[in-house]
């Protein structure tokens, strides 16, 4: 088995509140036991759907309700990408979550901006922030999540998704801010494909126009969809793992992913929620080298594919782009 620890990896879709470690938890809640933290923020191989996956994400941002705790969580996310060797993260979280002790939106934003600025300079690691509106807000709170993505640009905040619970909630609440943030010029990504079909990634398309796709693992249920995506070089950010978990298929054996790569469909590999899903990218490259006999050659086109459809500027990309041709030679 290659040893993937060491190479240099780009991760696009990654959640900031299901990524704490237990040290960082622990350290914001001295009360909180290891067994506890595995109980209550780590989930078990198999939930029985998203919505009981999601039950653990509260436990993050509960904990992520003062600027002090904010910028913990951050430091100690950037020392886990450390460790995984990646060079370019998309961090994604809502800010609307952590107002819970009155901190304003704005205040949030530039809390984890700042403390983003601060661990790039520390680790050398590239980094943006996606900011997240959810499933169950209503049309306002999308509009004031999308806002903030327009009054940050220039900063680290980069993009804008839409997450959370998409079984059980439409997208009619969101049409107008994804219409905001085109008319904006406004990067977007959005979740769809995992707890719904096809369908979903379909309405999804039509209705926000992102360049980039939240799992969208689903969408081999329909043959004319794998094209479109391919054609229009629609970007899925793939979580295997995670994907496992929701009970989207059975066993990885069963994940989409290698049908999709061998389509032609540009996709990422990601590990959505760190500490939800217990994984790290190098945990999740074995895994894909184990199932399905994934080369370098595989990561190589994955790496580069999600530096040519990541919100960074022009200028990183090349930087990135050159990191990965040294790094992945046969």
């Amino acid at each position: 088995m290659m040893k993937y620890a060491s190479l240099p990896k780009v991760e696009l879709h990654l959640h900031l509140d299901c990524s704490l470690s237990y040290a960082v938890a622990h350290k914001i809640n001295p009360s909180l036991t290891y067994t506890a933290y595995k109980n209550s923020f780590i989930a078990p191989a198999k939930c029985t759907d998203l919505t009981d996956y999601l039950k653990r994400a509260s436990k993050g941002y509960q904990l992520m309700q003062t600027q002090e705790q904010l910028r913990w969580v951050t430091y100690d996310l950037f020392e886990q990408l450390k460790a995984d060797h990646v060079i370019y993260a998309e961090i994604r979280f809502a800010p609307l979550l952590h107002t819970l002790k009155g901190l304003t939106p704005e205040e949030i934003v530039e809390c984890v901006n700042q403390a983003v600025e601060e661990c790039i300079v520390i680790h050398g690691i590239e980094a943006g922030i996606i900011l997240c509106t959810l499933r169950n807000y209503n049309e306002a709170q999308s509009m004031q999540t999308v806002k903030l993505v327009e009054k940050y640009k220039g900063t680290r905040v980069v993009g804008f998704d839409i997450a959370a619970d998409e079984a059980n909630y439409s997208i009619d609440n969101h049409i107008k801010a994804f219409q905001y943030a085109k008319d904006h010029s406004i990067h977007c990504t959005a979740h769809a494909g995992e707890a719904k079909g096809a369908d979903s990634v379909w309405e999804t398309l039509e209705h926000f126009a992102p360049l980039r796709i939240g799992h969208g693992v689903r969408s081999v249920e329909d043959a004319t969809l794998l094209d479109f995506l391919q054609k229009k070089q629609i970007h899925l950010e793939i979580c295997p793992s995670s994907n496992i978990q929701v009970d989207v298929f059975d066993s990885i054996k069963d994940h989409s992913i290698h049908r999709i790569f061998n389509s032609g469909i540009s996709l990422s590999i990601n590990t959505d929620a760190r500490t939800i899903s217990n994984v790290t990218l190098t945990d999740e490259y074995q895994l894909l080298e184990k199932t399905f006999g994934w080369t370098l050659a595989h990561f190589k086109k994955c790496n580069l594919e999600a530096i040519a459809h990541s919100f960074a500027s022009d200028k990183v990309k090349r930087s990135l782009q050159s990191k990965i041709e040294e790094a992945y030679v046969n």
